[in-house]
Parts: structure tokens; C-alpha cells; sequence
């Protein structure tokens, strides 16, 4: 069985909306005011993610956004990810742009459900808010990895935004870079579960 691993880059105060600052968001861009040495940190971080995926579960803009990310380029982390199977959630999409997309279309729990089945080693969920919100809503996400930024912007959409009970969750050490971005986690509990305790360590 796979184990889906919910991805995200996020400010301290839990907002996780438009790091690049490319969707409008008033407080968007935050991903940018970190240093050299820190973006080195969070590339090895993704790169490492990228070798011990087994696929890819996105959203369809965060599919899009990806494809046209990385698809014109080369070298070690984009060979990887362009190879990588990846699941696009979506309702309307017909043709995925990135390489290796399926589509899965009908209720997103029960396709979730069976992919989580089907596949075994890490499934990946990189950005894909809503997907992300509905994983973790019922219980289908067994892994959070949290790489947290320096910042605090008062407002934007957060991972956890639902009006569901608080999960809880447990973690392993973390593994600050040189500066100040800190990727965390994992955070996970058995059977998908999250256990009781702090979300970063």
C-alpha cells in the first residue's frame, strides 16, 4: 500500500498560499525573501523528495503550473520529476500537460482510496491546497513535510482551515539549513491517523 505524503511550503503562521507570488494573492511572494543558502537547502530538500517519490497526486493548476515549470528543463531533479507517474485530481481536465499524468476523474475520496491501494512507496502531494485540505479532512494522509519559511503574513489560506475537529500530530526531528528555513516532519500517525503532538519540532 502507498503512503501519501502531503508536501507543502508554508510561512510561520501556517499559510501555504502563493509562495512565488504568480496567483494574486495580496501577501504572495513570500518564498522569495529567503537567502542563497537557504533556497540551496530547501533544493536539496525537494531534490531528495523527488528520488524517494513513487508518484506524483496534484491538483489540476498546481499540474499545469509544474508542467510549465519543468518540462523545458534538465538536468538531475527535473529528469526525475518529468519521469515520475503523477495523478492529476480534476473534474475537467482531459489532457494533462506534464509527462506520465493520468487523470482521475469521479469522487476524489474513492480514486484517492484506490490509487493509495494500487501503488506502493511514497505518493507525493506538492502544493494542491484543496486536495490537500480534502486528504487530510478524511484521514487519507499519512505524512505531512513541512518545509517553513520566516515569515508571518497575518492572512491567506492554511492547511489547516477546515471546520473539522484539530488533527494532531507527531514528529521526527527536523533538519534546520544553514539560515532559517526548516523543512519538518515527518508528522504522520498509524493507520493515516494523526497522533497527538506539536506540528513542528
Amino acid at each position: 500500500m502507498g503512503k501519501i505524503i502531503i508536501s507543502e511550503n508554508a510561512s510561520l503562521d501556517g499559510v501555504i498560499q502563493d509562495p512565488t507570488g504568480e496567483e494574486g494573492f495580496s501577501f504572495g511572494g513570500w518564498f522569495n525573501q529567503i537567502g542563497d543558502n537557504d533556497r540551496e537547502g530547501w533544493a536539496k530538500a525537494g531534490f531528495d523528495e523527488a528520488l524517494g517519490a513513487e508518484a506524483f497526486l496534484l491538483g489540476r493548476r498546481t499540474e499545469q503550473w509544474l508542467a510549465a515549470r519543468w518540462l523545458s528543463r534538465s538536468g538531475e531533479w527535473a529528469d526525475r520529476l518529468n519521469s515520475l507517474p503523477k495523478y492529476v485530481v480534476s473534474s475537467t481536465l482531459e489532457e494533462p500537460r506534464w509527462t506520465n499524468s493520468t487523470v482521475l476523474k469521479g469522487d476524489v475520496v474513492k480514486e484517492v482510496s484506490k490509487l493509495r491501494q494500487e501503488l506502493a512507496g511514497d505518493i507525493v502531494v506538492a502544493g494542491s491546497i484543496q486536495l490537500a485540505h480534502t486528504l487530510i479532512e478524511h484521514n487519507l494522509a499519512d505524512e505531512l513535510r513541512l518545509m517553513i519559511f520566516p515569515v508571518v503574513l497575518g492572512a491567506g489560506e492554511r492547511l489547516f482551515a477546515l471546520p473539522t475537529p484539530r488533527p494532531s500530530v507527531t514528529t521526527s526531528p527536523s533538519s534546520p539549513t544553514r539560515s532559517s528555513a526548516t523543512p519538518s516532519g515527518p508528522a504522520r500517525g498509524p493507520g493515516g491517523r494523526f497522533a497527538e503532538g506539536p506540528l513542528v519540532g
